[in-house]
C-alpha cells in the first residue's frame, strides 16, 4: 500500500466560515494528481487534507458582542467595526497568558481534533504538510512549540484528544507553509523574540531517514499582515528555508493590503505546495522501486 500524506489547511483572523478551504483543498488536489497521475491510477486518494476551523471558538461570541455594543443602532461605520471586532478579536482572545486562557486551550483542543482525524485517515505515522494562513500560522507555531518544548505543559483538555500516534505527537512535521503570517508581531512578546519551531520535526528521521522537509514562509508585500521572517533572529533564519515574497490576489487586490485575504486562491502558491507534496509523494512511494 502507497504511503498516503496528510495535510492540515488553517484558515486566518476574521469572520471564516467553515467551508473556507474548500476551493483551496480543491485546486491543491488537481496540482498534486497532475503529478502523481503517470505513476498512480487513483492520485486524488494520496493526498488526505484535514481543514482545522478554529473560527468556531470565536464566531458565536463575537457576533455576540457587535449586538451588545449596537443596540442602539447609533455607531457609525457599522461594517467596519463588525470587521475589527471579528478581525482583531481574535488575535485578542487567544493571546496566551502566564497562567491559563481557556480559549488558547479551546484553539488547541481544535487542532487536536484535526490531526487526530488525519492520523485516523492518513496513517499514524503519515508525513504531515501544515499549510496556515495569518494568525493560523501563530496557532500553528504555538501548537507545535508546545509540543517540541513544553509538553508537559499542555493542557490536560488538549490531551484528551490526543492519541499518542507519531503524527499526533508532532514527529512526522514535515514542511510548515505559512502565508500572510503575523507571526513577527507575536515575537515582540519575548525579549529577544523567543525561538522558532523545528521544522522538520527533529523526530522526522526516526520515521523516515532520507525524507526532507522545510518551513517556506510567503507574503505579498502590500499585506499589511503578512511580513519575512528571516530576519527576525539568527534563530529563525536558520529555521525558514526561505522568505517568499508573491502577489496574492487579482490584479487590483494584490496592489493593496487585500491581498491579505487572497493567499488561498493564488495560484502560485497552489502550484509550489502541491508540486511539493508530489516530490514527498514520489520520494515515500517510488524510491524503494528504483533502488
Amino acid at each position: 500500500m502507497p504511503k498516503k500524506i496528510a495535510v492540515a489547511i488553517l484558515h486566518g483572523i476574521g469572520n471564516q466560515s467553515e467551508d473556507f478551504s474548500d476551493l483551496f483543498m480543491e485546486m491543491l488536489t488537481k496540482r498534486f494528481s497532475q503529478q502523481i497521475k503517470p505513476f498512480y491510477a487513483t492520485p486524488e486518494e494520496e493526498l488526505v487534507i484535514q481543514p482545522i476551523y478554529w473560527g468556531s471558538v470565536f464566531n458565536e461570541k463575537e457576533s455576540l458582542l457587535w449586538k451588545k455594543l449596537n443596540t442602539e443602532d447609533s455607531l457609525d461605520f457599522k461594517r467596519l467595526r463588525q470587521f475589527v471586532i471579528h478581525f482583531f478579536g481574535d488575535a485578542i482572545a487567544y493571546q496566551p497568558v502566564a497562567n491559563h486562557n481557556p480559549n488558547y486551550i479551546k484553539v488547541h483542543e481544535v487542532y487536536a481534533k484535526g490531526l487526530r482525524k488525519l492520523s485516523e485517515h492518513a496513517g499514524e505515522d503519515a508525513p504531515l504538510i501544515v499549510i496556515a494562513h495569518s494568525l493560523g500560522t501563530v496557532i500553528s507555531s504555538n501548537y507545535f512549540y508546545d509540543l517540541q518544548f513544553i509538553s508537559e505543559k499542555i493542557a490536560e483538555d488538549v490531551l484528551r484528544n490526543m492519541q499518542k500516534t507519531p503524527l499526533e505527537k508532532g514527529e512526522t512535521l514535515t514542511s510548515f507553509y505559512s502565508l500572510g503570517s503575523p507571526l513577527a508581531l507575536w515575537s515582540l512578546r519575548y525579549a529577544d523574540f523567543d525561538k522558532p519551531i523545528l521544522v522538520p520535526s527533529p523526530h522526522l528521521q526516526d520515521h523516515y531517514p532520507e525524507l526532507t522537509g522545510k518551513w517556506v514562509n510567503m507574503y505579498d508585500k502590500d499585506d499589511v499582515f503578512g511580513y519575512p521572517l528571516k530576519t527576525i533572529n539568527d534563530s529563525y533564519n536558520q529555521a525558514i528555508a526561505v522568505d517568499k515574497e508573491i502577489n496574492s490576489g487579482n490584479f487590483i487586490s494584490s496592489f493593496t493590503p487585500l491581498s491579505h485575504n487572497h493567499y488561498f486562491k493564488t495560484n502560485e502558491i497552489i502550484h509550489d505546495i502541491g508540486d511539493n507534496l508530489a516530490e514527498i509523494w514520489k520520494h515515500l512511494n517510488l524510491a524503494p522501486e528504483r533502488k
